[in-house]
């Protein structure tokens, strides 16, 4: 099962800042610099924040926070195109 994660990282390196940017690209949608929405599973999740604190030093900091269904349906948003689907996909696609 999966749900919403908002993932927020600070990097202090501009070489370790556009890795670990690069590295969440591959998990979600960015809404701002450091801001991402993702997707995940609670292994994905674990997966995601071991492979990027590997990309940083111990000065940078990341912030993973989950999102309960309740909590996805109440966000608001303005000049973010797309919205936060709140219900599982229909079908998953291995």
């Amino acid at each position: 099962m999966s749900g919403w994660f908002l993932v927020s990282y600070d990097v202090r390196d501009d070489r370790r800042l556009r890795r670990v940017a690069r590295k969440l690209e591959g998990y979600g949608t960015r809404l701002q610099y450091s801001l991402f929405r993702c997707r995940l599973s609670e292994r994905s999740s674990e997966r995601l924040r071991w492979e990027v604190t590997k990309l940083m030093a111990p000065e940078d900091s990341l912030l993973i926070v989950s999102l309960c269904v309740r909590c996805a349906a109440k966000i608001r948003t303005k000049g973010c195109e797309e919205g936060w689907p709140v219900s599982e996909p229909g079908f998953v696609i291995l």
